[in-house]
């Protein structure tokens, strides 16, 4: 995927912050076979910190093994985000659902790079991925207990369609339409 910006390196005139007024600069690329243990743990890290646990309801991990299969040859993507340093700290995937339409899933940051925009970055390359992959909307969910993506999806323009109760967890299932214009008059 040679000059494919999410497949590689930040692009020129990509701001690049770090050093000791911010955080380290992130580096994203789609996910290959051999991440697949630093993003099955960035994973299982991201769910224990909001106490997201095996037989829940809500749990799932059996894609993780098939990353190519069901993300990448299937019409979505998976990208990482990595610091310097420090590896693979961010991640997430676009799943395809339809023609029109894909998941968004398995937003992910390492509890020790949270509050430094990487969940930002991520989420914003996988909505421009999914716009040049052709859909024109994005679906996902998460949970009350996930309260920064929940802000996150607030802050960039996604909207809640239903919640949904299963065991201890309540489930906010949300949307976000990739071709909508918004209003100058109106502010997020």
């Amino acid at each position: 995927m040679a000059g494919d910006a999410l497949a590689g390196d930040l692009e020129p005139g990509d701001p690049v912050r770090g050093g000791e007024n911010g955080p380290a600069p992130l580096r994203i690329r789609r996910y290959r076979w051999s991440d697949l243990d630093a993003v099955w743990s960035l994973h299982q890290m991201g769910l224990a910190q909001v106490g997201v646990v095996p037989g829940d309801g809500v749990y799932y991990d059996d894609d993780f093994p098939r990353i190519t299969e069901v993300y990448l040859r299937a019409g979505g993507d998976f990208l990482v985000g990595e610091v310097p340093g420090a590896g693979l700290v961010a991640m997430g995937g676009l799943r395809r659902i339809d023609a029109d339409t894909a998941e968004m899933c398995r937003l992910r940051v390492h509890p020790d790079h949270q509050r430094r925009g990487y969940g930002a970055r991520i989420t914003q390359e996988l909505e421009d991925r999914a716009r040049r992959l052709g859909y024109s909307t994005l679906r996902g969910d998460t949970t009350m207990r996930q309260v920064a993506a929940l802000e996150l999806y607030r802050k960039s323009g996604w909207r809640e369609l239903r919640r949904e109760v299963r065991g201890d967890n309540v489930v906010i299932y949300i949307e976000k339409q990739l071709n909508a214009v918004v209003s100058p008059l109106f502010s997020r």
